[in-house]
């Protein structure tokens, strides 16, 4: 049994899917008005991870700075 193209909305989002499932979730996408929706929810997601990433790395380098 194939997985539901419904689990794959966070994977889309963060680009993380391979060209295949990518080009498949778009096309179930066009159909799907409960993805379309958790799709504008995550929306933001990727921005604020990248967020996290340069404060903790920014942070980390702060730690070896000497004072």
């Amino acid at each position: 049994m194939l997985p539901s193209p419904h689990h794959d909305v966070a994977a889309f989002a963060l680009g993380v899917l391979d060209e295949e499932d990518h080009e498949a979730f778009h096309r179930h996408l066009m159909t799907c008005e409960e993805c379309q929706v958790e799709l504008r929810e995550l929306g933001e997601v990727p921005g604020l991870l990248d967020a996290v990433k340069r404060d903790r790395s920014n942070a980390l380098d702060d730690d070896r700075t000497p004072h």
